[in-house]
């Protein structure tokens, strides 16, 4: 042992990392109580003091901005969700027009990816993108609060969800798609996606849709499927549909991934799309123009949504208090529903 201990020493005799010393020196709540406690009595048995020069030197800002991804199932070995694609060249551009450096990394459930960027100073905020199930990763969002790191998320703009949010107006575009398919004629809907506090963004989707069908006078309770964010997920819960009802005129898919796996199906099952079967879907990506028919969805503007991610972090960053922005949603009018 060297005559002056470090944080490293510690870490070696508590068996973690030199971060998690760091944390515990300072009681981050990111760090269980047993594990402070053992950090704590092994820095006074050293007699270990704080360099507060170096710890103010790495509090200094970095100029650099993480974006963590949500690592999404894909049909491609990308593992990126592609309505996301649009956005990170959004960002991108934007961090540099601030004049900040871009750090992009997948998000993982086992990983400390809620404590390790700012707290290290990899970075002085955090952009946080992708759908994944919310319930997973909740608790993280809540020990970013906790630590008081700079984070802001792509998702719900609600009370229920911590932290700063922007994002689009899920249930106006739900609410708007459904208005459209109940104006050239259809009656009978189903949803494909999740509806419930696992898939907030698809569930303000089904909200939106089941208002202007109750609005409408045409159904109370539509028929919903269970889908995650692919094409093969959209693809087996049609095969689940018509299994259970055979009057189904019109598919309001949560993505456009599950739409277009959705009218594969019909398809495989010679149901005509959209004589038959109107199909929707949400997010506008690039694939859907191509899709056969081309697709009928609702386009969530990325470039204003990627813009507003980073010049919000950076409000966070420099002390202000924005507010969370609520993007309007625009539909995109295709042939999946009917000539446009």
């Amino acid at each position: 042992m060297r005559d002056k201990a470090t944080s490293f020493d510690i870490a070696h005799m508590a068996g973690v990392s030199q971060s998690t010393v760091s944390r515990a020196l300072r009681n981050s709540p990111l760090v269980n109580q047993e594990t402070r406690e053992k950090v704590q009595a092994i820095a006074r048995q050293l007699n270990y003091k704080v360099d507060k020069n170096a710890s103010s030197l790495r509090q200094r800002n970095s100029r650099t901005i993480a974006l963590l991804l949500f690592e999404d199932p894909t049909s491609d070995d990308s593992m990126i969700n592609p309505f996301f694609l649009s956005m990170l060249g959004s960002i991108t551009k934007a961090c540099a027009q601030e004049g900040y450096d871009l750090l992009v990394s997948f998000q993982h459930y086992s990983t400390d990816w809620h404590a390790d960027y700012e707290d290290t100073n990899k970075a002085d905020g955090i952009i946080l993108l992708g759908y994944g199930d919310y319930m997973n990763y909740q608790d993280k969002l809540s020990k970013l609060e906790q630590q008081k790191t700079h984070f802001v998320r792509w998702g719900e703009v609600d009370k229920d969800h911590p932290g700063l949010s922007v994002g689009c107006d899920n249930f106006q575009g739900g609410y708007k798609i459904t208005q459209h398919l109940i104006s050239h004629g259809r009656k009978h809907l189903a949803f494909i996606g999740g509806a419930d506090s696992h898939c907030p963004e698809f569930y303000e989707r089904f909200k939106g849709m089941c208002h202007a069908l109750q609005q409408a006078g045409c159904q109370d309770s539509p028929l919903q499927i269970d889908a995650i964010n692919t094409e093969d997920s959209g693809y087996q819960a049609v095969v689940t549909l018509l299994q259970k009802s055979d009057d189904i005129d019109a598919i309001v898919c949560a993505s456009d991934l599950i739409a277009i796996g959705a009218m594969r199906a019909l398809k495989d099952k010679d149901i005509d799309v959209p004589g038959d079967i109107a199909v929707v879907g949400y997010d506008n990506i690039l694939l859907a123009s191509f899709a056969n028919p081309p697709l009928t969805t609702v386009h969530q503007n990325t470039k204003k949504a990627g813009e507003l991610l980073v010049t919000s972090l950076i409000k966070l960053i420099q002390g202000e208090t924005p507010k969370p922005v609520l993007i309007p949603a625009e539909l995109v009018i295709r042939k999946s529903c009917g000539n446009p």
